[in-house]
């Protein structure tokens, strides 16, 4: 996902987004515990996904300020 994609989005989808992605991450700590986990990667991605969502939001409500 890149910052380009987010530009476009409200910030409800961006809030939807965000919570999608956690609900992701918290099931790959789950699969990770469980030894299932075969996409260690994903982690580090889902983390910067989350960081460039809360980024744009951020800069929304710079904006409307």
């Amino acid at each position: 996902m890149t910052m380009e994609e987010l530009k476009g989005k409200t910030t409800d989808e961006l809030h939807k987004l965000l919570a999608d992605l956690k609900k992701e991450q918290f099931n790959l700590r789950f699969q990770k515990a469980a030894g299932e986990l075969s996409a260690t990667g994903r982690f580090r991605a889902i983390r910067k996904d989350v960081a460039r969502i809360m980024t744009q939001l951020r800069n929304i409500r710079a904006k409307a300020a």
